[in-house]
């Protein structure tokens, strides 16, 4: 079975908000943001999947549509984390590569497959 790229970033970029949520809880104290960035970061893998799913073209780019939109809220979290001074950007460069990275990944396939309709 081929590897699908999307499924296996947005699993693993899931993963890392979760470290970053416990983090975030236990260290810093901050329990607001922090669930916004859970909800979201980890939303973006479970519509990933959905789409995979999907019954149909549609169904599909719709599904995805919704994991790229959780993926910009998800950086949206994260800007504020930064911009709050809980976090440095140092300490989120790495997530917000990767959230960057799945962004332009999910837009390409959106715009692909809206192409092949």
């Amino acid at each position: 079975m081929k590897e699908n790229i999307i499924q296996q970033k947005s699993f693993n970029f899931a993963i890392k908000i979760i470290e970053l949520y416990k983090y975030l809880v236990v260290t810093k104290k901050e329990f607001i943001l922090s669930k916004q960035l859970l909800r979201s970061g980890t939303s973006i893998g479970a519509n990933v999947e959905e789409a995979l799913g999907g019954q149909s073209r549609k169904d599909f780019i719709s599904k995805l549509s919704i994991a790229y939109k959780e993926a910009r809220e998800t950086k949206y979290w994260l800007s504020l984390l930064r911009e709050s001074k809980y976090m440095t950007a140092e300490e989120l460069s790495i997530v917000f590569i990767d959230c960057e990275e799945i962004l332009k990944i999910l837009g390409k396939i959106q715009k692909t497959s809206k192409e092949n309709l």
